[in-house]
């Protein structure tokens, strides 16, 4: 088995091929042909997001194409929101024989290093240094159903209504499609009135930590799963440090790395 094929085996291949949108067509004339292997192109991008080279160091001999080739095409797809629709996929994958348990989902957030790029803010921990900010939501069992990106100055109580809107129509056992957890269990940062207001409108029940009452000793009964998904995303070496100027860029190697936890999942 080749490395293309490890990192992206059959059955990802075909998810994929879903979702990639296709070739644009170009005028007759002068320029290069462009590559043709997608599966290429999309074992380069793993590559790059999990070991964590840059574009410039991709093995060309090993997947046969430049790193100039793949972070064109990983920029294609990125602004086409592949990266999003492929997580959606994998999901409703998992979704069909009932894998996602619904009925508790927790939300939180990780500060992230940045040495440049757009979408950052002033870390509350060192204000010296502009930092991006993810934030997740994930079912009970610690699967991300829902990510986005903001500023590391960026509250946590600011935080919460998008990741919820934003958290996909998955298809289900049996019924409708979902796209509301039962249950959404957050910390003290998320402790304000307008927000659980906010919830209790949706038909969402929200337990969320009360500042002076709960210990912020641990992480919660409930909460500890998505603590052991954000160092999931530790494994995706490409989120350790930001080295993308887009936000978009970062964004789709967070996606990315979501895709890859709920690949592994699938395939159990």
């Amino acid at each position: 088995m080749g490395i293309v094929e490890r990192l992206v085996p059959d059955e990802l291949w075909e998810l994929f091929q879903r979702v990639v949108p296709e070739a644009p067509s170009r005028p007759q004339g002068s320029g290069w042909r462009r590559h043709d292997g997608n599966r290429e192109v999309l074992a380069a991008t793993v590559f790059v997001a999990t070991s964590g080279c840059t574009w410039q160091q991709l093995p060309t001999a090993s997947f046969g194409l430049s790193g100039a080739t793949a972070h064109r095409r990983f920029s294609e797809w990125s602004k086409a929101r592949v990266w999003a629709r492929l997580h959606r996929v994998v999901l409703g994958e998992l979704g069909s024989p009932g894998e996602l348990d619904w009925s508790r989902c927790a939300i939180d957030s990780v500060n992230m290093r940045a040495l440049k790029g757009d979408l950052t803010g002033p870390n509350p921990a060192d204000r010296g240094t502009y930092d991006p900010k993810i934030h997740l939501i994930t079912e009970r069992t610690g699967l991300p159903i829902s990510v986005s990106i903001s500023g590391a100055n960026l509250h946590d109580s600011q935080a919460l209504i998008p990741p919820v809107k934003g958290i996909p129509p998955i298809r289900s056992r049996r019924g409708r499609r979902r796209r509301k957890p039962g249950k959404l269990h957050a910390d003290k940062g998320y402790d304000y009135p307008h927000l659980r207001r906010w919830l209790r409108g949706r038909g969402i029940t929200h337990r969320i930590a009360r500042k002076g009452v709960e210990s912020s000793q641990r992480p919660g009964r409930h909460r500890w799963t998505i603590e052991r998904t954000m160092a999931w995303l530790a494994g995706c070496r490409r989120l350790h440090r930001r080295h993308e100027r887009k936000a978009d860029h970062f964004l789709a190697c967070t996606s990315i790395a979501c895709t890859l936890i709920c690949y592994r999942r699938l395939t159990k």
